[in-house]
Order: structure tokens, then sequence, then C-alpha cells
């Protein structure tokens, strides 16, 4: 008997290449999920997929910029011809670009909003239909602490990051009479590819985790296990909020 919590369900995940979207592309495919996986990158996504297959995941994989219109509904249309229909959907694609706000230009102000904000309502618009009428639908959005506090040359990435928290409220209360739950995650400092300039600087590190309640950085793995929790059945009545896994930083 397979007891696996998410057997039978289809989870779409962006930026599934590196990071947290493969950490949590393994934590669900380790579950039972099935997966459709998309990122600019399409050689380490594959990588991904080959990991997951490694644990009976039956994946995809998609080339897309998350951006684009055209791209975005063509992968929903594979995903369609493969599966049929999608359960889950994890907008985890995301950039930030670290700058004062009058060095910015147009072009990159517009550009990390494009990707943390138009991205998720391209994917959400395109995948809510294949979510609807199974009585079940887990979205998740990954919002940052960003979307609760900031830092000085983060004013492009906390806009894009508030504004997708505040999509993802409307949007529970929308999705909810079809049982589909919309939730965002708020990652803080977690030990990942981006944070290595400091984890990698016993000077910086030190500095960095002083700063840090609970003393240390948190784990992908934590970011994986959250998002299984949040697409279980379990979790079926946690919708329109956000989920801070950040070590007690917005709590300072």
């Amino acid at each position: 008997m397979n007891n696996k919590r998410l057997s039978g369900r289809v989870a779409v995940i962006t930026g599934a290449s590196k990071g947290l979207g493969r950490t949590m592309a393994m934590a669900l495919a380790a579950e039972g999920a099935s997966l459709a996986l998309v990122s600019r990158d399409l050689a380490q996504t594959e990588e991904t997929a080959a990991a997951a297959r490694t644990l009976g995941a039956r994946v995809i994989t998609f080339q897309a910029d998350i951006t684009s219109e055209e791209q975005v509904s063509n992968f929903a249309a594979a995903v369609k011809q493969e599966f049929e229909a999608a359960h889950i959907l994890i907008n985890n694609a995301g950039i930030n670009i670290r700058k004062p706000v009058t060095d910015f230009t147009l072009e990159e102000w517009r550009r990390v909003l494009a990707t943390n904000l138009d991205g998720p309502f391209l994917l959400c618009r395109a995948f809510v239909p294949l979510m609807r009428g199974h009585g079940y639908g887990r979205i998740i959005n990954m919002t940052s602490i960003m979307s609760h506090v900031s830092m000085a040359h983060r004013s492009a990435y906390s806009a894009s990051k508030a504004g997708l928290l505040g999509f993802t409220k409307a949007l529970a209360l929308e999705l909810a009479p079809d049982a589909i739950t919309v939730n965002g995650i708020s990652p803080g400092p977690i030990a990942t590819e981006m944070n290595l300039p400091i984890t990698q600087n016993p000077e910086l590190n030190r500095q960095f985790i002083s700063k840090i309640p609970v003393g240390r950085w948190g784990k992908v793995e934590e970011i994986g296990q959250l998002a299984v929790y949040l697409c279980s059945e379990e979790a079926g009545f946690i919708t329109g909020t956000d989920l801070l896994i950040d070590g007690g930083w917005c709590a300072q």
C-alpha cells in the first residue's frame, strides 16, 4: 500500500534548476508527486529531474521564460498533454537586483517585477484551469521575508514580494470555493548557493549569524518539508496566509 502523502498529485515548480526549487522538487518527489519542472536553464533542470527520477517520480522538464505569456501558455499545454491535470503549483522563480533606487534603470526595475510578480500571475492564470474540479489544489508563492521587512538597496525586490503577498491573499479568497489553497512561504536567511559569499567568509558569516535569533542559517531541507506539509491533505484549512521560516528574523 502506497502511503506517500502526495501520491497521484502533479506538481508544477518554477525555478527548479537549483536552490530552493530543486530542494522542493526532491521533497515532493519523495512523497510520491509527479513533477513538471521549468526554468531558463534546461541542463540544470534536467539534473534535478534525473535526481527526482531516482526516487521513482515521473518528471517532465521545460525551458521557458516565465515572464513570457506565450512560453507560459506553451508550458501549460505541455503539462496538460502529459498529465491531463495539475494539482500543485509552486511559484519559486525569482530574481533580485541590489542597488540604490537612484541607480536603477526602468528596465531593471521592470525586470524584477516581471519575474517576481508578473510570472506568478501568468503561471496561476495558465494552471488554475488545470487545477479546478479535483476537490484539491495547492498554490505556493515564494514571498520572502522582504514582503514583511526590508533592507537598503532592496526596493525593487521588496516591492515585487509585497505585491506577491497581496496577490496570494486575494487569490486564496478567489479559489477557496474550488478547494484550492493559496499560501506564501517567506524564507529568511537560508544557506543556498546565493549566500556562499557570506557562508564561506568566516568573519562575514559570524556577523550574519549574530543577527539570527536561533543562531544558525536555515537549511534548504526545512523549506522542502514545509512545502510538503502545505501540499498535504492535513493543510487543507491553511489558506491566504504567509509562513515565515526565518529563525526569528522578523520577530526582532
